[in-house]
C-alpha cells in the first residue's frame, strides 16, 4: 500500500518495499487500539492492585496466550524483551557452553547472532559450522547435515528461519530432527517468519523460538521476545525488579518472571496483541497467500528489466517475500538513492548479516534489498516499474 506522507505543501506517494526491516504500515486496528488502551489502562504491570494495573495484566496475559495459539504451543511460556537482538543475548549468553563445542548456524544469520557468538567466542573457544545449503537451487541439503553432525556432532544448533537478505525458508523440522539426536539445545529466529508461516513448535524440537513483533506480526517497535519450555534454565541477563516476591535478594525461578526485570513496554504489548488478533481474524493462510502474490509480481517487475541480477530464489520458491538484487555498473548504496528519490523504499547495503553476503558472493559492497507485505498493491508497482524504467533507461 502506498503511504501517504503529508508535508506543509504536498502528498508524496511512497512504495514501500522495506518490510523485512519492519512492515509499514500496520493494519488500522493496531493504531487505534494501541492510542485507545493507553491513553484508557496505560499503566505498570503486576505494580497494583487496583483495577487498571488488573486490566493492564490481563492485556499482557492475552497476548501471551495468543502467541501460543498461533504457534500451536499452549504448554509452553513467552517472554518478553524489547527487541529480538535482547531475546538472543538471553538465550546465548544464558547458556553454559563448554568449551571447545560445536555450534551449528545457517549462512545467513544476522549480527544479532553471530555478534554474541564472537562475544562468548573470545571467553570460550567456539567451533563455529556453517549448515549445508545448495548455493545453485538455495536448498538446505539436510543430508549432508545429517553426516556432518555425525562427523562432529553438535553442542548448539541456530537457524534463522527466513534470511531477511534472500528469503531463503530453512526446512527447520528435518534440522532439528537430526541434531535433537545429540540432545543439543536448538534456537530458531523467527523474526521474518512469525506471523507469516504457520508454524507448530509443539513438533519441530524447538527449544526457543525467537520473534520480533514489528515484522511479520505487524506490531509496533519496542516489544518482541522468545517462545520456551516452562523448565527453561539459563542465567538470566538482567537483574531487578520483577514485582512479586519483592522481598527475595534474587530472581524468581519461573518462567518467565525470571527473565521479565523492569516495566515492561505495556503500549507495544497493547500494539501487538491487536496484531495478532488482525492475525487471526484474516488468517495467517490468507496473509501468506498475499504476501505471495505480492512477491511473484516482484520478481516479475524485477525480471523485466536485464540490468538487474537477482541474488535470491528466482522463482520465489522456498522464499519469503525477500529479494536481493545488484544493478550492473552501480554500487547499492547508489541504487537505493535513486529509488528514493523516485518515491521507492528499499534497504541497501549488508542489512546487518554480513555472513549472507560472503556466503552470496555480494560482500562488502552488499545487494539492494526489495520485501513486501501483506499490504502492497498494484499502485506500489507501478511507482517501483516507472522507478526501475528510469535506472535501466539512464544506465
Amino acid at each position: 500500500m502506498n503511504i501517504q506522507i503529508i508535508g506543509r505543501k504536498q502528498i508524496i506517494n511512497i512504495a514501500y518495499f522495506d518490510n523485512a526491516a519492519t512492515t509499514f504500515p500496520k493494519p488500522e486496528e493496531v493504531y487505534t487500539f494501541t492510542d485507545k488502551f493507553y491513553r484508557e489502562f496505560g499503566v505498570n504491570v503486576g505494580r497494583g492492585q487496583h483495577v487498571l494495573a488488573t486490566k493492564a495484566s490481563s492485556l499482557v496475559g492475552e497476548t501471551r496466550q495468543l502467541l501460543l495459539e498461533l504457534n500451536h504451543c499452549s504448554d509452553r511460556k513467552v517472554v518478553f524483551t524489547h527487541t529480538a537482538t535482547e531475546a538472543l543475548n538471553t538465550i546465548l549468553r544464558g547458556m553454559d557452553l563448554p568449551s571447545g563445542s560445536n555450534v551449528y548456524v545457517s549462512p545467513f544469520e544476522h549480527n544479532a547472532v553471530m555478534r554474541v557468538l564472537h562475544y562468548i567466542g573470545e571467553q570460550k573457544h567456539l567451533n563455529i559450522k556453517e549448515l549445508e545449503l545448495d548455493r545453485t537451487n538455495f536448498l538446505y541439503d539436510v543430508e549432508k547435515i545429517k553426516y556432518r553432525f555425525a562427523d562432529n556432532p553438535p553442542n548448539l544448533v541456530i537457524v534463522s528461519h527466513a534470511s531477511n537478505v534472500c528469503g531463503v525458508i530453512a526446512p527447520i523440522k528435518e534440522i532439528f530432527a537430526l541434531s535433537k539426536q545429540y540432545d543439543v539445545v536448538n534456537v530458531v529466529d523467527m523474526c521474518q517468519t512469525m506471523g507469516l508461516i504457520d508454524t507448530d513448535l509443539s513438533e519441530t524440537n524447538v527449544d526457543f523460538a525467537v520473534f520480533a513483533g514489528h515484522k511479520t506480526l505487524y506490531g509496533p517497535f519496542g516489544i518482541a521476545g522468545f517462545i520456551c519450555s516452562s523448565n527453561a534454565n539459563i542465567k538470566p541477563l538482567m537483574f531487578g525488579g520483577t514485582g512479586i516476591d519483592s522481598a527475595s535478594r534474587t530472581l524468581p525461578n519461573t518462567v518467565p518472571e525470571r527473565y521479565e526485570v523492569g516495566s515492561p513496554n505495556i503500549t507495544a504489548i497493547a500494539g501487538l496483541n491487536a496484531a495478532l488478533k488482525w492475525i487471526n481474524k484474516v488468517g495467517i493462510e490468507n496473509i501468506l497467500e498475499t504476501e505471495r502474490h505480492n512477491h511473484l509480481r516482484l520478481l516479475e517487475k524485477l525480471r523485466e528489466f536485464n540490468n538487474i541480477k537477482i541474488i535470491s530464489p528466482i522463482n520465489g520458491e522456498n522464499s519469503v517475500g525477500v529479494i536481493s538484487c545488484n544493478f550492473e555498473g552501480y554500487e547499492s548504496s547508489s541504487i537505493g538513492q535513486v529509488l528514493s528519490a523516485h518515491d521507492v523504499a528499499v534497504r541497501t547495503g549488508l542489512h546487518c548479516s554480513p555472513d549472507a553476503h560472503h556466503y552470496l558472493g555480494t560482500f562488502p559492497g552488499g545487494s539492494v534489498r526489495f520485501s513486501v507485505s501483506y499490504f502492497n498493491d498494484e499502485n506500489d508497482f507501478q511507482i517501483l516499474h516507472n522507478a526501475l524504467n528510469y535506472i535501466y533507461e539512464n544506465s
